[in-house]
């Protein structure tokens, strides 16, 4: 049987030679590659400062802790998205204030967020949902006028751009995963950039527990001062060295990412009994991490069913998010929020199933998908 994963790592022999170069020498933390990444990741996205880091929460983390949001601020993050985004603001003793998504594109309701501004709130949070940009100008604009902080949450979008800038640019810091799955992977790991030299600066400190000296910087081995509170969030010398390699073939994947996505949503155009969000149109430019198919209020309850019939079929699938974060336990709990609350959020994520488009497939692999999609809908829905 056939067998379409939803995501798999593209790993080849640069990127095996690498990890074994750095295996093969004395430095495994604080070295040459995790520089080299930086640099060349800056470059990639037209960002004057990068910093690596063990993952994008950790970035995210490190970015709220530095500029100083915590117990007593309100944070305002898009109810549709990952954990992960919210977790980052909760970790520093702030409270997420929840706004819903849109419809069209799983990104934050900007027409809402002004409403959900209050004496206490510090900063909005973006999130680019499965790469597609927000407008970050109304974001801007918005945050200007009352003194916010602006965070970009990045983790789908390498790749996306908004009026000619990188996603991250817009606001204060942009933060980047790569996790397997993603654009590019280092197993695990994070980016952040920013046009603020001095938050890069704090954040490269913070990052390695706030040393004023990274071991390569020390005159005596050992010998160093502790300047500011900070955490273990740096990134080590594997990861980066398949970074490095990775980052060289981004342009490569994004080709073929595009190019799968616009085949699929091509032949899927045609259904009734779905809906699709936008991605690339204007001034926006996608990612296009995958591509997510709404059902209708009909078809919502028999979700997991396709799911299945696609599983049966060899399509992978995945849900991007299983709940509003506000709707999973801890925030329900923590903040009281109500399960019929967010209902576009809501809509999105018990309603839509998400299909592979990544580089690992090819084009027979999306017309094998959009076949299998329509065998699994016209059979729970004949």
């Amino acid at each position: 049987m056939k067998t379409i994963p939803f995501g798999a790592p593209m790993i080849g022999e640069r990127e095996i030679s690498a990890v074994t170069e750095v295996l093969k020498g004395p430095v495994l933390v604080h070295g040459p590659r995790s520089k080299r990444f930086e640099t060349d990741f800056a470059a990639w996205t037209g960002s004057p400062h990068a910093v690596s880091l063990s993952s994008c929460t950790a970035g995210l983390h490190l970015a709220y802790f530095d500029l100083g949001i915590g117990p007593g601020d309100e944070v305002i993050v898009p109810a549709q998205t990952h954990n992960a985004t919210a977790h980052a603001v909760a970790l520093t003793g702030a409270k997420p204030v929840f706004v819903d998504c849109e419809l069209e594109t799983g990104n934050i309701a900007i027409d809402q967020v002004e409403a959900a501004i209050t004496a206490n709130t510090r900063a909005i949070s973006v999130v680019h949902f499965l790469g597609m940009p927000v407008a970050m100008d109304r974001i801007c604009a918005m945050a200007a006028k009352h003194d916010l902080f602006v965070l970009e949450d990045c983790a789908l979008a390498l790749g996306s751009t908004y009026k000619g800038r990188h996603a991250g640019l817009w606001g204060d810091a942009g933060c980047f995963s790569f996790y397997p799955v993603k654009h590019i992977t280092t197993a695990e790991g994070g980016m952040l950039i920013t046009r603020r030299r001095e938050l890069a600066e704090r954040i490269m400190r913070r990052r390695a527990f706030g040393v004023d000296r990274t071991p390569g910087e020390r005159d005596i081995p050992g010998v160093y001062d502790v300047t500011m509170l900070g955490f273990n969030y740096r990134m080590n010398e594997i990861a980066a060295s398949l970074g490095v390699e990775q980052l060289k073939r981004a342009n490569e994947f994004l080709k073929l990412r595009r190019r799968n996505h616009e085949l699929l949503h091509a032949q899927l155009s045609e259904l009734d009994e779905v809906r699709l969000f936008q991605s690339t149109h204007g001034d926006y430019v996608s990612s296009y991490y995958c591509l997510s198919v709404l059902l209708t209020q009909k078809l919502r309850a028999m979700r997991f069913e396709i799911v299945q019939k696609l599983k049966d079929q060899g399509v992978g699938t995945s849900i991007y998010y299983p709940r509003p974060v506000p709707h999973f336990t801890w925030y329900r709990e923590k903040y009281g929020c109500r399960t019929d609350s967010f209902p576009n959020a809501a809509a999105v994520s018990y309603g839509s199933i998400a299909l592979p488009v990544g580089p690992h497939l090819n084009e027979d692999d999306m017309s094998f998908i959009a076949a299998a999609v329509k065998q699994a809908i016209s059979e729970v829905n004949p």
